[in-house]
């Protein structure tokens, strides 16, 4: 049997233990050995977000899996090629028709037998749901620093300082800015006409630059108080 290896690692990925690319290769090619499969090829997507299909390793996969230049896929864990359940089935079915099993190393997955076909659609649901839990809990806990004040990234936003402890203290000059962006607006002066009185009155935006841009001003009124 002739097989396609396929390794991905996001950004964040990189830093966690028992996903980096050189971990998948030594697995991947361990279970071939195993199996007596010959490893033809291991396809990467190296700092990309496995949130869709359209990566440039993904593509390569299919291709070869349509031109049946190859038998199986094997990946070392399921999220590394898959990000929701709905991928997974319908990728999964292409392979079918095309006569290519698909191998996940983590999960013992094979969808050679009706069993593992089975065990595979149970594993990729519970999969999109550990996501979801993990994606409901890392909002919660970025409201609860927003509640508290906490800056929870990204830039400072207008009107504020961060402290030292990483929490959000008014800026007096900038508040002020705000409080004539919100009267100009309520006179019903358009986006554009308050950058050009903000300008005029040589008030700076946060990178200290004399230049408004409209976006800003929408960001800034659009701010909960």
């Amino acid at each position: 049997m002739k097989a396609i290896g396929y390794i991905r690692v996001s950004t964040q990925d990189q830093a966690n233990e028992g996903v980096s690319l050189d971990n998948q290769k030594l697995k991947i090619q361990a279970y071939c050995d195993l199996k007596d499969i010959t490893l033809v090829e291991i396809v990467e997507d190296a700092g990309i977000s496995g949130k869709n299909l359209n990566r440039t390793g993904i593509q390569k996969v299919l291709q070869a899996s349509r031109k049946k230049e190859i038998d199986a896929v094997i990946v070392y864990k399921l999220d590394r090629m898959f990000r929701n359940t709905i991928d997974a089935l319908e990728t999964t079915k292409k392979f079918d028709k095309w006569g290519i099993s698909f191998h996940s190393i983590q999960e013992t997955l094979d969808t050679r037998s009706a069993m593992g076909r089975f065990f595979f659609t149970i594993m990729a649901g519970v999969a999109e749901m550990e996501r979801g839990i993990i994606g409901e809990r890392t909002r919660q806990a970025l409201q609860h620093k927003k509640a508290l004040g906490e800056k929870t990234g990204g830039d400072i936003p207008f009107g504020y300082n961060v402290t030292r402890n990483n929490i959000l203290i008014e800026n007096p000059a900038e508040q002020k800015i705000i409080e004539l962006i919100q009267r100009l607006r309520e006179k019903g002066c358009s986006l554009r006409a308050i950058c050009q009185e903000l300008e005029n009155n040589n008030h700076r935006t946060k990178k200290g630059c004399l230049k408004w841009n409209p976006k800003t001003v929408s960001l800034i009124l659009k701010r909960p108080a």
